[in-house]
Order: C-alpha cells, then sequence, then structure tokens
C-alpha cells in the first residue's frame, strides 16, 4: 500500500512512523482514531526522552531524574474490543527511547507482585526484612529495574488486587515510574461490582492524578472483521486446521506478542499459554482435561473476548467428567458473550457420541449453542437482543 500525506499519517514521531510501516505492509489499514492516539503517544515518548536526557545530564544521572516531581505523566487508553490499543501500545514500547521499560499484561504483573509479597513475607519470618509493609520495598524492587511501565488489558476482577491498587500505584508513581495501560474499561468503571468497591475508589483518583486518560473512539471492531473473514469452527483436525488456527491468531495479535500469562482464581491460578490483544490461545486438553470449573473459566471470559481452541477432539462417553467441563465451558463462554475459534475433529452434535446420561442430554445445548457461536448474529454481539435472563440454562 503507497502510504501518502494526505491519509494524516505525515510526521517524524517514532510512533507514527512505525503505524506507517504497519500500513505501508498492509497489517492495518489507516484509521484517524488510531492516528491520533499515535501522535498522543509520539508527544509522550517526546517528554520521555527530554527526561531522560536531562537526567544523563546530571552528574547523579537517572537517580535523580527517578524523584516524583519530574515523573512523567503517562496515559491510559480505554475503548472498546478489537479497536487497536494494544496494536498501539506495543508500538509505543517498541520505539520509546526509555531504556528501562517492560511490557506485560496486566494479570501477569499482579501475579508478579503477588510473588514478591510472599518473599518478603518469608524474609519477614525469617526475620531478615527491614520494615513491616511489604508494599513500598516491592515497589522500590520494580521502582530499580523499570521507569516505563506497559500494561496491556487492564481489568481488575480479583479482590487481593484491589485491595492493594491504590497503596501499589501510589508507591509506584513515588519511584518516578510512568504508566502506560490498555483497558476495555475506564478508570471510574472499574472493579464495578466488585466485593468492598468503596476499599478500591482511592485507587482511580491515584490513576487519574499520574496518567491522561484517552478513549480510542474508532467505530470500527478490526477483530470482528478479522473472524468474519476466517471460519470461527474448523474441523477436521489436522496439519491443515491448525494452519487455519494460526492464521486466525496471528490476525487476532495483529502485529502484538503473545506470551503465557497465569491469572489469579480464589487463591490458585490458571496458566494462559498464549495470551494478547484481548485473546487467548488454549488446547482443548488445557481447559477440559485439567481439573477446571465453572469459577475458572469465569475468570477467563472476564479476561478476554476472543479465545481460540485447538484439538476439541470426538470424546469418548465414558469420559463424563471431560464432557462435563467442556459443556461449562460453552455454557460461560455463551452466557458472557466470548467468540471462540475452534477446531474439533466433528461437528458439534458428533463431539460426544453418548446414547443417554445426564451428559449426553445436556450436550446437545453445547451441540446447539456452538453452531449459533459461529453465527453473524453471535460474533457482532446481536444474538443477545431479546434474550430472557429468566430462561437461561443452569450450568451441569
Amino acid at each position: 500500500m503507497v502510504v501518502g500525506s494526505g491519509d494524516g499519517l505525515a510526521g517524524s514521531g517514532r510512533v507514527i512512523a512505525r503505524y506507517r510501516m504497519l500500513v505501508a505492509a498492509s497489517e492495518i489499514t489507516p484509521d484517524p482514531a488510531q492516528i491520533a492516539m499515535a501522535r498522543q503517544l509520539d508527544r509522550l515518548d517526546g517528554r520521555l526522552s527530554e527526561a531522560e536526557a536531562a537526567s544523563n545530564r546530571n552528574a547523579l544521572g537517572w537517580l535523580i531524574a527517578r524523584r516524583p516531581a519530574e515523573a512523567v505523566r503517562g496515559l491510559y487508553i480505554h475503548g472498546g474490543v478489537g479497536r487497536g490499543k494494544t496494536m498501539l501500545m506495543d508500538a509505543f514500547c517498541a520505539v520509546a527511547g526509555t531504556k528501562a521499560k517492560r511490557r506485560i499484561h496486566f494479570h501477569a504483573f499482579m501475579a508478579d507482585v503477588h510473588e514478591r509479597i510472599h518473599a518478603f513475607r518469608v524474609a519477614q519470618r525469617a526475620g531478615t526484612a527491614e520494615s513491616d509493609d511489604p508494599i513500598v520495598p516491592v515497589a522500590a524492587a520494580i521502582g530499580a529495574e523499570t521507569r516505563l511501565l506497559c500494561l496491556d488489558e487492564f481489568a481488575v476482577e480479583d479482590i487481593a488486587d484491589a485491595m492493594i491498587l491504590a497503596r501499589l500505584f501510589t508507591a509506584l508513581f513515588d519511584q518516578g515510574i510512568t504508566l502506560v495501560a490498555t483497558s476495555n474499561t475506564a478508570p471510574a468503571d472499574l472493579y464495578q461490582d466488585g466485593l468492598n468497591r468503596p476499599l478500591f475508589l482511592p485507587f482511580i483518583a491515584v490513576l487519574e492524578r499520574h496518567v491522561d486518560v484517552a478513549e480510542l473512539r474508532t467505530a470500527r471492531d478490526y477483530r470482528l472483521a478479522q473472524l468474519r473473514e476466517a471460519s470461527a469452527y474448523v474441523t477436521p483436525l489436522g496439519p491443515g486446521a491448525r494452519s487455519a488456527l494460526d492464521g486466525v491468531w496471528r490476525s487476532l495479535l495483529d502485529g502484538t506478542a503473545d506470551s503465557a500469562v497465569t491469572l489469579p482464581v480464589m487463591g490458585r491460578s490458571i496458566r494462559v499459554p498464549r495470551a494478547g490483544n484481548d485473546s487467548a490461545r488454549f488446547d482443548f486438553a488445557d481447559l477440559c482435561e485439567a481439573p477446571l470449573g465453572a469459577s475458572d473459566f469465569t475468570v477467563i471470559a472476564k479476561t478476554f473476548d476472543t479465545v481460540v481452541i485447538d484439538d476439541i477432539p470426538t470424546i469418548d462417553p465414558q469420559r463424563r467428567d471431560v464432557a462435563r467441563r467442556f459443556i461449562n465451558l460453552i455454557d460461560v463462554f455463551y452466557d458472557a458473550g466470548v467468540r471462540i475459534v475452534v477446531s474439533a475433529a466433528a461437528e458439534p452434535a458428533d463431539l460426544y457420541p453418548a446414547a443417554d446420561g445426564a451428559e449426553a442430554a445436556a450436550f446437545r445445548r453445547t451441540a446447539s449453542r456452538l453452531i449459533e457461536m459461529r453465527s453473524e448474529a453471535y460474533l457482532t454481539g446481536k444474538w443477545s437482543a431479546g434474550r430472557d435472563p429468566d430462561r437461561a440454562e443452569q450450568h451441569v
């Protein structure tokens, strides 16, 4: 694609230059709202570069520049799914001149924080900790490693996270860290129905004091467009199915990187083998041959709007536990409106060939939902119009 001056892409900023490269490679199409956000990120990149240059001119270098008075105000980008938030943040993080930078999924970051807090508690019991409060030393350790923190998919679901966020981020900002975050949710709406939400509200005030809040208002859901162009249900299994899902996964990532993340669930954790750009990818065995239940699937549904599942087999009628998990998985994802892309050994009605039993009866609903989840109405969210919540089936 030829990129010209009439498309709004002129300029010398590093983020807009990377955006131009993606357009030229036909990986994305120019979008005015995305271009405006790229320019806002370029302005932030400029401020960070100025702060780092000032610190380099000082005899004490970076240490002096990290004082709270010289911290650079960050950016919190929110908007609907599939709008390009992660793509823009990743472009910014890739080109930002700041030397000490870290890009991580929000849930993975919080898992790291909790691990550091646990290590502090161990040191405390051993008598080697220098204070009673783990938050400040944990923030100091993170601050010693990072000046620019890029958090993807900021979503507060866990009460253990919610209760420490205000103190944690106050301490991180005191370390001079600049935060760039993406989220589907505006700060004021985070943890909206969470337990003890009044105790969480100070975090919103802390966040808004240290970041500019910007909504990415592009009207088009690019991820939906990509799913429309692909098959959401690929059968039979084999190299062709794996290749098809690999192609869908690359499209969902939209030029961003994927990585494994860990999601906290009531004192336990779920490992997501591959995650990025509000999407997750699992093998069937990761979800349905592991000891997971509806609460685990609910956390996944709240974290990701699109889930790719590889290698759904024909389930042996004797493996009722596996069939039950799959039924629960699809029920939870369906009720939450999660978009799924799967490869399967057979069409939905033939995936569990049991003749009788509670699972066989429930699986007929699962097969019907798998068919509905491939439809245009489901992918666009119109499937839910007029649904009667009192008639929703119970999970097996």
